[in-house]
């Protein structure tokens, strides 16, 4: 179980404890993290679970896919450590995780 931190555009923060396993998207989703809509349910078929990674866990989240990438060319605002919450799955390594979230999501 990692925990995670999700920070809103506005700032507000939200800790919770996400199992293994699942992605960044499914534990903001399970816990009624306001900031991703994940129209998709984590097919990495929209842009809307964008977040940016925080620098310091950017290399154990690991690279976007070419499919991710091609989808983050539908987001706004994309830099260079956005992702896909919905591509990151969580882990032990992750613990600590913090991912913000751009104004919009669409």
């Amino acid at each position: 179980m990692a925990k995670i931190t999700y920070i809103e555009f506005d700032g507000t923060e939200h800790v919770v404890d996400v199992r293994n396993g699942l992605s960044v998207m499914e534990g903001a989703v399970k816990n009624n993290i306001p900031g991703i809509d994940a129209d998709c349910g984590g097919a990495c078929a929209c842009a809307t679970c964008h977040v940016y990674v925080d620098e310091q866990f950017r290399d154990k989240t690991g690279s976007p896919s070419a499919m991710e990438e091609s989808m983050l060319d539908f987001a706004e605002n994309v830099e260079p450590n956005s992702r896909l919450s919905c591509q990151i799955k969580v882990s032990d390594e992750l613990d600590g995780l913090v991912v913000r979230m751009p104004e919009s999501q669409h």
